[in-house]
């Protein structure tokens, strides 16, 4: 089975990142994958300071360990001021290429503006330097407080398409990349 670990790189409390990133997790899930997300807002992560261990925090212990059993991620994040947030890309650099080197990556990105390919772009450099495969499927959520009712349900049936075809891209490429039946 195909094992994907979701992170998202937004801490606040009504987040339309983690919003969008439990509907790709849906997605996933219900073409037979298991998905964890990991919730950054949970979890007690210090500054990279280019170490490669945190015995104080256990957290980067856990986030090591969620990430390197799993066999492709889905990262989420907001776009703030033309980039990832410093929160998700924090979470990265805590880890390696022993974590992150070959897995099947989809990437998310949310906006209170107009959609752009900033932040996805930046998310696809850093996981082709740690040497991950980034699905071509993305996808860039602008104006986000438009995109979403007020139960989380997604307003605009093409972006819910785009999120099926994220979905299927992810699992089937995660099952060829990784050699998983």
């Amino acid at each position: 089975m195909v094992k994907i670990v979701g992170i998202g790189g937004s801490l606040r409390p009504d987040s339309y990142t983690h919003m969008a990133l439990g509907l790709a997790a849906q997605r996933v899930e219900a073409l037979g994958a298991e998905v964890e997300i990991l919730d950054l807002r949970q979890m007690q992560l210090p500054f990279c300071d280019g170490g490669k261990e945190y015995p104080d925090y256990p957290d980067v212990q856990r986030l090591q360990d969620t990430v390197s059993s799993a066999d492709g991620l889905i990262l989420a994040t907001p776009e703030y001021h033309g980039g990832v947030s410093g929160v998700l890309k924090n979470a990265l650099d805590l880890m390696s290429f022993t974590q992150l080197s070959d897995k099947v990556t989809g990437l998310i990105s949310v906006l209170g503006g107009q959609p752009n390919s900033n932040a996805l772009n930046e998310m696809r450099l850093i996981m082709r330097w740690v040497h991950g495969w980034v699905i071509p499927q993305q996808i860039s959520i602008g104006q986000a407080w438009k995109a979403f009712s007020p139960e989380g349900k997604l307003l605009d049936e093409k972006l819910s398409q785009r999120f099926d075809e994220f979905a299927q891209s992810l699992v089937e490429n995660t099952r060829k990349l990784r050699g998983i039946n």
